[in-house]
């Protein structure tokens, strides 16, 4: 588990005065069973702000990344089906990882974070034909094929579509370089 989540757990503790285990107990004696309905519930019926909702749904349903117990088996899972861009996410993972030793990578169920002290990056194999590169740069205005993010994903500013390995050019990675050096 990443730093990050246990502080948000111990939190939850130190807020509420109730332990993780306990609140997904609470859930699931609801019988509520889509991740929305337990977020309202919480939210609504026990005054949670929604990051802390959205924790204890996602592990109440055991559909978080920390409820792998291999993160790798999260990138595997990702690509079944769309294994012909895994070659793709591992040219831009070496790239990543040439930026610093600081470079996290934080598998997801859907995607990778890419993450310094903060996020500034992901990768998601969006389609069995393209990979989507998402990217932080607050304040750059979209231009070619660094585009808007629209509702590809809220966590980033920009989207790169990537359909074979020789996309990763000096454009891309400067662009990404950019959103790392930013979350330094």
């Amino acid at each position: 588990m990443d730093k990050a989540a246990q502080t948000m757990i111990d939190n939850l503790e130190k807020n509420t005065g109730k332990s993780l285990e306990e609140w997904i107990q609470i859930v699931q004696s609801t019988g509520l069973q889509k991740h929305g309905e337990i977020v309202k519930f919480l939210k609504n019926d026990h005054g949670f702000t929604h990051g802390f909702a959205n924790m204890v749904a996602l592990k109440a349903k055991g559909s978080d990344a920390g409820s792998a117990e291999n993160p790798e088996d999260l990138v595997e899972k990702q690509y079944k089906g769309k294994e012909q861009l895994l070659p793709i996410y591992e040219a831009l993972v070496a790239q990543l990882k040439q930026f610093g030793d600081e470079v996290e990578l934080a598998p997801k169920n859907a995607y990778v974070s890419v993450r310094s002290k903060k996020q500034f990056a992901l990768i998601q194999p969006s389609t069995k034909t393209r990979l989507d590169v998402g990217i932080n740069l607050r304040g750059r205005e979209a231009e070619g094929r660094l585009e808007n993010s629209g509702s590809f994903n809220a966590m980033c500013s920009h989207r790169v579509r990537l359909q074979n390995a020789e996309e990763i050019d000096t454009d891309l990675i400067g662009w990404l370089k950019a959103a790392y050096e930013e979350a330094r």
